[in-house]
C-alpha cells in the first residue's frame, strides 16, 4: 500500500494523518489523490467506507489559499454524510489554516449566515440548502477551484439531479470536478459527460455489490416474533454497536421503544419527524460509543461511518437490492469485520430472494442452525409464488419457478423449501 507522502501529500497534513493513524492510503486513495492534485476531473467509483473523504478532501485542503474565499464545493445527499464529511476535514486539516462549513436544510440559516461571514474556504452542503445560499448572495462562486459530488447516485435516487445541474452552469469553466458513486446508473454517466472535462476513471471494486467481508445471515419468522429475536442477537453481539434498520418512522420509533423497554442498552433513533437537533444530538452519541444501538430509517443509511459497528439487522426487507447493500456497508468499515442479519417475514420472502440472489457469498441459513420451521398460510403462500416464484432448481425471479414438495424442509442442492440457499 502506497504511503500518503509518496502521493504528494504535504508535511502539515502528514502530521494531521499520523496523529489519526492514517499511515497507508487505501485504494481508491492512491488511485484519486494525485489525479486531483495534477488538476485532471475524476470519476470515482467505490462502496462507503474505502475512504472515499480522504480522496477528494486531501488534494483540496493541500491546494487552497488561506483567506481566498470559497475555492472548494463538496456536496453531500443528507445532513448525516456533509456532517460526517465536515468532521473529517476538520481532523485532516488540523495543521492547514483551512476553514469550512456545513450547510444544510433544518439548522437555522442564520448560524450558517455567521459562519459564511467570518470567511470559509470550503462549503460542504446538501443541494436545495446550497441554492438558497447561492439565491441570497450569501455564497458566492467566483473563486471555486472544486466541485465534488458525493454518493452522487443517492443524490439521484433523491431527486437532486437538477439542482446539481444548477449549480455545476454556476461554477467557473476551469474548476476540477470530482464525482463519487457506488454504482454508475446511466443518469450519472450522462452527468458526467457533460460536466467533467476527460476524468480519470478512479473505479475500486466497481463490480462488488455482493457484500464481501460481511458474513450474512438471515432467519424467516413472522412478523410478530422479530423484536424478540432482535433482541437475541443484539444481547449476543459483544463485538461493538448495532444499527436495526426499518422501513417506516412508526416502525422505527416502536422499534427503538420496544428496544428500551426491554433491555439495559442505550438505544437512540433517527427519522425523518425528528427536529434537526435530536437528529444530531443521536448521531452524536452513537459516534462517541454512547449509545449501543442505533434505530434508522433509510434516510441515514449513507451518512453513518462508525468504526465500531458490528452488527447491522435489517428489521424490515429493503424495497430495494442497493438499499440492501447501502444498509449492510455500514458494517466491517475500512477493513473490519462485520455480521448482517435479515429478518424477512413471510409476506417478504420473495423480495427478499431477489435481493439474495445478488449476493456472491452464502448466508447462513438461520432457520436450519436454530431448529425454527417456516409455516406459511396457503393464502399467503400462492401471493409469494404469483408475485417472484420460487423454487430449488429454478433461478431466483423467474416467473415459471415451482416450490417442491413442501414437507420436505431443504432439497439435495442445499436450498430450503421457501427457495434461499443457506451456507451449510
Amino acid at each position: 500500500m502506497a504511503k500518503f507522502e509518496e502521493l504528494g501529500i504535504k508535511n502539515p497534513i502528514l502530521a494531521a494523518l499520523s496523529e489519526i493513524h492514517f499511515d497507508e492510503a487505501f485504494p481508491i486513495q492512491a488511485a484519486a489523490i494525485p489525479v486531483l492534485l495534477s488538476g485532471q476531473d475524476v470519476i470515482g467509483q467505490a462502496h462507503t467506507g474505502t475512504g472515499k473523504t480522504a480522496a477528494f478532501s486531501l488534494p483540496i485542503i493541500q491546494t487552497i489559499v488561506p483567506k481566498g474565499g470559497i475555492q472548494a464545493l463538496i456536496l453531500a445527499p443528507t445532513r448525516e454524510l456533509a456532517v460526517q464529511i465536515t468532521g473529517e476535514i476538520q481532523k485532516f486539516s488540523k495543521y492547514s489554516n483551512t476553514r469550512y462549513v456545513t450547510i444544510y436544510g433544518g439548522q437555522s440559516i442564520n448560524v450558517q449566515f455567521d459562519e459564511l461571514d467570518r470567511g470559509v474556504e470550503i462549503v460542504v452542503a446538501t443541494p436545495g440548502r446550497l441554492i438558497d445560499h447561492i439565491k441570497r448572495g450569501s455564497v458566492r462562486l467566483q473563486h471555486v477551484k472544486y466541485v465534488i459530488l458525493d454518493e452522487a447516485d443517492t443524490m439521484l435516487d433523491m431527486g437532486f439531479i437538477d439542482d446539481i445541474r444548477f449549480i455545476l452552469d454556476l461554477v467557473p469553466k476551469s474548476h476540477i470536478t470530482a464525482l463519487f458513486s457506488a454504482t454508475m446508473p446511466p443518469e450519472i454517466l450522462m452527468l458526467a459527460e457533460k460536466y467533467l472535462k476527460n476524468p480519470q476513471r478512479v473505479f475500486v471494486d466497481a463490480d462488488d455489490l455482493s457484500g464481501e467481508g460481511i458474513e450474512q445471515a438471515f432467519l424467516v419468522i413472522k412478523d410478530r416474533e422479530k423484536t424478540d429475536f432482535l433482541l437475541r442477537f443484539i444481547k449476543e453481539n459483544k463485538a461493538g454497536q448495532t444499527i436495526v434498520f426499518c422501513s417506516t418512522k412508526d416502525r422505527t420509533r416502536r422499534v427503538a421503544h420496544e428496544l428500551e423497554k426491554a433491555s439495559k442498552l442505550n438505544v437512540v433513533s433517527i427519522q425523518g419527524d425528528m427536529s434537526q437537533f435530536r437528529r444530531d444530538k443521536a448521531m452524536y452519541m452513537f459516534r462517541k460509543g454512547k449509545a449501543d444501538i442505533l434505530v434508522a430509517t433509510d434516510v441515514a443509511a449513507r451518512g453513518i461511518d462508525v468504526p465500531e459497528v458490528a452488527l447491522v439487522v435489517n428489521y424490515d426487507v429493503p424495497s430495494h437490492d442497493l438499499v440492501y447493500f447501502h444498509r449492510i456497508g455500514r458494517t466491517a468499515r475500512a477493513g473490519a469485520k462485520g455480521r448482517a442479519i435479515t429478518l424477512v417475514s413471510y409476506s417478504s420472502i420473495g423480495d427478499f430472494k431477489v435481493i439474495s440472489s445478488q449476493t456472491k457469498v452464502a448466508m447462513r441459513d438461520l432457520n436450519k442452525e436454530l431448529g425454527i420451521e417456516v409455516n406459511i398460510p396457503d393464502p399467503l403462500k400462492r401471493q409469494v409464488q404469483q408475485r417472484r416464484g420460487y423454487g430449488r432448481s429454478q433461478s431466483w425471479g423467474r416467473r415459471d419457478d415451482r416450490r417442491h414438495d413442501g414437507r420436505r424442509r431443504y432439497g439435495s442442492d442445499g436450498r430450503n423449501y421457501y427457495g434461499l440457499r443457506s451456507r451449510w
